[in-house]
């Protein structure tokens, strides 16, 4: 039931985060080729710097779904059971929690900014730049229980998830090396 709907998040996170990628890259071409010709882009520095935090955002939550943030994998295999399934617990407790946290905070500076808007494009509001900061952290916890019963059974049984990433590559290598 939860892997369509982690496949559809899964996708859809990935694409966004290629189409802000995207645009990004563009905005800087257009900024260095406006500078290359003597003059510049009053608005440049606060949509670069804003599209950086999206980024910064969505991605994370990308990571979260995929489970490929940063983690301690072998530590955590090196706790016997069932103290290890308690730890993990606390640790996605901990880390949900924070980001309700985080979600909460970044409403408040969204309303508190609410009336306000960016320096050079003052038609864009500030609580619409700023609204990655709920959304991101209500993403981030989603994907995280998203993949959070897969990530449950494969600690349980002791498989490393950065491990398995590991073979995986060099798998991958070697099979080009053997077909090269």
């Amino acid at each position: 039931m939860l892997k369509p709907l982690r496949t559809v998040f899964e996708v859809v996170l990935e694409y966004f985060v290629i189409f802000l990628m995207v645009i990004l890259t563009t905005v800087v071409v257009v900024a260095v080729i406006y500078r290359l010709l003597g003059s510049s882009l009053a608005w440049y520095d606060e949509v670069a710097a804003i599209l950086l935090a999206w980024i910064t955002y969505y991605g994370s939550a990308l990571a979260a779904l995929r489970r490929r943030h940063i983690g301690f994998d072998s530590v955590l295999l090196s706790i016997p059971m069932p103290t290890r399934m308690w730890a993990v617990a606390f640790a996605e407790a901990v880390t949900a929690g924070f980001f309700i946290l985080l979600a909460w905070a970044g409403y408040v500076v969204m309303t508190i900014l609410g009336g306000m808007s960016l320096v050079s494009l003052t038609w864009v509001p500030i609580s619409f730049t700023q609204s990655v900061i709920p959304i991101g952290a209500a993403l981030f916890v989603m994907c995280q229980l998203l993949s959070l019963p897969d990530y449950w059974r494969k600690t349980a049984a002791g498989i490393s998830l950065e491990h398995a990433e590991i073979e995986e590559e060099v798998e991958t290598e070697m099979k080009k090396a053997g077909n090269a």
